[in-house]
């Protein structure tokens, strides 16, 4: 991995210009690099979220990053706020994270993001990224420069295989018979692997047989309820089943936290087995509310998408009440059919909790309070959190009061 450790300054035409100087490559460097000091390729401002790692989806949270491409390393260094980037020096800041781009993978992304010109990295270890800016040809020259370093280290790699392959041989040419030996050894073994492996059951038989499982939690909407043939996650309906049948007269029911430790327990259960809500072990009820919303908030997008937050948000503002209801429904009626879905059927079932608030004392607004931040968010968290968060808060009050009228054509 190669890391800016200094910066030299040069002049030329009287004005000061700055070199970044890295590392030379350790002992255990890829071949390709072996004796050779990196160059600098590019370097410059660049919006940067991290939304997988290996392998498993994370939630967008867009930085603005100083973006280094040196040797073969992509690295990232957290926004310089105090200078701007032809003064900035990579020896006094330290690097929040760096990719190793051998084998790595670019593909424009504009639909993994409601953002324009953005393109997405994906490393060999299953670490994704998604780096962006407003200026399409400033991203374009971003992705040309990064697929050539990748390019070209698959053509090192490829050369320097082929040399020490030549120079094996040469080396090991009166060992020729032994070598035969070898390799007919190594296709029997080959042959017996391929039998073993075109014997195995597929993918799809195995998850039948409930021998593997797809992941819940962490998955995106669709593509669960597409899997699952529902329109509503099944998840869901389980949970709100078992706090309907017995968690309706609790108090504080979604307000009280379950304990952390068994609801990760739950949430490992739901990605790797038949869940069954009413084994003993999950009697607590504010374990399954708790995994609940934990799975909402896992959601790659939130149930309300972040392409209709900013529009939900100007609908509360509104001061005509009639007027808001009915931009509110049409919001709702323009969304995904299975967030639509899932969300008329969580809104119905938290009107069934609203009506035993007597009992439970989950009134409408404190219903608003945990769950506003839980089925809607910004995707970008840099604006006011406190003032978002009554916007939220007052949409879902605004679902629950008016359930009839927002969704009554369903």
């Amino acid at each position: 991995m190669f890391l800016p450790s200094q910066v030299q300054r040069a002049s030329a035409n009287g004005k000061s210009d700055h070199r970044l100087v890295v590392e030379p490559p350790s002992s255990d460097s890829s071949p390709d690099t072996e004796g050779v000091t990196p160059e600098l390729e590019k370097a410059g401002l660049l919006n940067k979220t991290k939304i997988a790692e290996g392998g498993r989806k994370l939630r967008k949270n867009w930085n603005l990053s100083w973006v280094v491409l040196v040797g073969n390393s992509l690295v990232f260094f957290k926004d310089p706020k105090s200078q701007n980037p032809d003064s900035w020096k990579p020896g006094n800041s330290r690097p929040e994270s760096s990719v190793d781009l051998r084998g790595a993978q670019l593909q424009w992304a504009n639909d993994l993001s409601s953002r324009k010109n953005v393109f997405k990295l994906r490393t060999v270890t299953g670490n994704e990224f998604l780096l962006q800016s407003e200026t399409e040809s400033l991203i374009r020259e971003w992705y040309r420069t990064i697929q050539n370093v990748i390019d070209r280290l698959v053509s090192l790699k490829r050369t320097h295989t082929q040399t020490r392959t030549h120079t094996h041989s040469h080396a090991h040419s009166h060992t020729h018979m032994h070598a035969h030996s070898n390799i007919s050894e190594h296709k029997r073994v080959k042959s017996r692997l391929k039998k073993l492996i075109l014997r195995r059951p597929p993918l799809q038989t195995l998850q039948e047989k409930g021998l593997i499982k797809d992941q819940v939690f962490g998955c995106g909407l669709e593509l669960l309820c597409e899997r699952e043939k529902s329109s509503v996650p099944q998840f869901v309906r389980k949970c709100t089943d078992a706090v309907e049948r017995r968690g309706l007269e609790t108090d504080g029911i979604y307000r009280v936290s379950g304990n952390l430790a068994v609801i990760q327990k739950l949430r490992f259960a739901v990605n790797h087995e038949r869940l069954d809500l009413d084994d003993p072990q999950w009697d607590d009820i504010h374990v399954i509310t708790g995994a609940l919303k934990l799975f909402f908030r896992e959601l790659p997008e939130p149930l309300v998408p972040y392409g209709f937050f900013h529009d939900v948000v100007e609908t509360v503002k509104l001061s005509d009440y009639l007027d808001k209801v009915d931009r509110l429904k049409l919001l709702v009626l323009s969304m995904p059919p299975h967030n639509q879905h899932t969300l008329q059927h969580v809104i119905q079932h938290l009107r069934r909790v609203m009506e035993r608030s007597d009992s439970n004392r989950m009134t409408t607004q404190n219903i608003g309070i945990v769950f506003g931040p839980t089925l809607m968010r910004p995707e970008n968290e840099s604006g006011n959190m406190a003032i978002n968060m009554v916007y939220q808060n007052q949409a879902v009050e605004l679902l629950l009061s008016e359930y009839q009228q927002i969704f009554r054509s369903y």
